[in-house]
């Protein structure tokens, strides 16, 4: 029997970090919903807090601005070292080469 457990020991190792990491979600998720009300309550209160709730707004769109300029990085600096390496490969083969491409036909 002990064989059999041993077999399986990764398997239900990761099942249980699995459980662990979401009952940690579903706690915070409290946590998490209450920042939206403190936000709106600073907002009403005085001038200072209106600043520091348009703070929060501004640090939302920051959030969620970063994952596509992140994106967006990447993927050009993956373009242009794949143009750089084509443009070597055809120095290299001895083909002209034109930075505006012919579409006439």
């Amino acid at each position: 029997m002990k064989a059999i457990y041993h077999q399986f020991e990764p398997v239900i190792l990761r099942w249980i970090i699995a459980a662990i990491v979401v009952v940690l979600v579903l706690m915070l998720a409290s946590v998490a919903a209450a920042c939206p009300t403190c936000k709106d309550g600073l907002a009403q209160n005085d001038p200072h807090g209106q600043a520091l709730a348009a703070g929060y707004a501004y640090s939302v769109l920051f959030m969620m601005s970063m994952p596509y300029l992140v994106l967006c990085t990447m993927g050009s600096m993956a373009y242009l070292t794949i143009r750089r390496a084509r443009n070597a490969n055809a120095a290299a083969d001895g083909v002209e080469i034109s930075e505006v491409p012919d579409v006439t036909g």
